[in-house]
């Protein structure tokens, strides 16, 4: 367990550090006009952070003891197909969730 002194030191260090990260784009550069090539990069942002943050439960999903599983793999797999054929992420959403429960009553 971890010392009462050095958990309330982590947390305040990580929460100025936090607000540290955060005030540098709103209160340094809130009211000024972010480079180009800025704004172009900062598009891709939730394309990218999206399947960073899904592709450890397809891949190694805890609920399986981390070996890949047949049913995420195809729903995943149904997810990004059904989102580029309709450049809809709810219909690609539906589409993933309707094959990872349905899927189980069939195998």
């Amino acid at each position: 367990m971890i010392d009462r002194t050095q958990f309330w030191i982590v947390v305040v260090v990580l929460g100025l550090a936090t607000y540290a990260i955060r005030f540098s784009f709103l209160g340094l550069l809130g009211n000024r006009p972010l480079p180009g090539w800025l704004q172009r990069s900062l598009r891709y942002t939730a394309v990218a952070v999206l399947p960073a943050l899904v592709a450890p439960a397809v891949l190694w999903p805890p609920a399986t003891g981390g070996t890949p599983d047949a049913a995420r793999l195809l729903a995943a797999g149904v997810t990004v197909v059904v989102g580029l054929a309709t450049r809809q992420m709810i219909f690609a959403a539906l589409a993933g969730v309707a094959t990872l429960l349905g899927l189980p009553f069939l195998l």
